[in-house]
């Protein structure tokens, strides 16, 4: 458990604020928080149609949209394989309709201050009692392509701090130190140098002087930050079994070179492995990789 004076909330945004107040904000902060961007109807339709692929092969229990875990997993035994399964997972139209839809594209545009396009590659996490991420910045990831790329991290259910939700580092963009290092590497491979930080966080934010920041999330919450800005989650504890599910989509001005390992129908992703190489796409019962 990490110590409550380590913990601050998140800076909350409106969506009505005016855009040079958002971008300005951004750019001191590297992240913004919105409040429930998505309609919580679109969020249900999300998790009925994200789920209802979880229940058809065992990790789900009935009714699929409460996603809750069964502690058990038959989706190796799919016969389109893991990687071809979580795709078409990745594609379901509900989850597009909100990951990509207008609202989206219309709020990271004003964020960017010009038209924003969305990578078709998205990393959809559900995340079960147990599992957290490590803190990392993204751009070793996103190297290539635009400079001007950010994340969009969306809530797809009520995420209570005790259910894992994303954690960020306050003035982690000023680690001159971390952030160079990140900067260096390019991941492609198993080959590549580890990304995430194994320290923990507590002893990283005391010897940095900074808080942790997270917040319980709601359904349709969204926070945007930057690839500069330290980030993870903290642990699912959810005495219920509860799944987190949320998802990270980057976004990058129209005008600028997409990374080509992002886009199209079927991507290859990070490795070139496609959406087989995501965490997302092992069973619920598999522990996730560390990059």
């Amino acid at each position: 458990m990490l110590a409550p004076e380590l913990l601050a909330d998140l800076s909350e945004s409106l969506i009505d604020e005016s855009d040079a107040v958002l971008q300005t904000r951004f750019a001191n902060e590297q992240y913004l928080f919105f409040r429930q961007v998505f309609d919580r109807k679109a969020i249900e339709a999300v998790r009925e149609e994200v789920f209802g692929r979880l229940l058809s092969v065992g990790e789900v229990q009935a009714p699929a949209s409460d996603g809750v875990f069964t502690g058990v997993s038959h989706r190796e035994s799919v016969k389109e394989g893991l990687g071809e399964f979580w795709r078409s997972v990745s594609n379901g139209q509900a989850l597009r309709n909100v990951s990509h839809g207008s609202i989206a594209k219309d709020l990271l545009g004003r964020i960017l201050g010009v038209p924003a396009v969305a990578h078709d590659y998205m990393f959809l996490r559900p995340a079960v009692p147990g599992r957290s991420t490590h803190l990392h910045y993204d751009h070793p990831f996103f190297a290539r392509g635009s400079s001007r790329i950010v994340t969009a991290w969306t809530a797809y259910g009520d995420i209570p701090v005790n259910e894992g939700p994303l954690l960020v580092v306050d003035q982690s963009h000023r680690f001159d130190d971390l952030v160079a290092a990140s900067q260096a590497v390019d991941y492609e491979s198993n080959e590549s140098p580890l990304v995430q930080l194994m320290q923990d966080p507590a002893e990283l934010a005391h010897q940095r002087g900074v808080k942790l920041k997270t917040a319980d999330f709601r359904a349709g919450d969204l926070i945007v930050f930057s690839m500069t800005l330290l980030h993870g989650s903290l642990d699912n504890c959810s005495q219920e079994g509860r799944i987190r599910l949320s998802s990270d989509v980057r976004w990058q001005p129209e005008a600028d070179p997409v990374d080509p390992r992002y886009v199209g129908n079927d991507p290859p992703g990070t490795t070139g492995a496609g959406y087989g190489e995501l965490n997302g796409a092992k069973p619920l019962t598999i522990n996730w990789h560390q990059r």
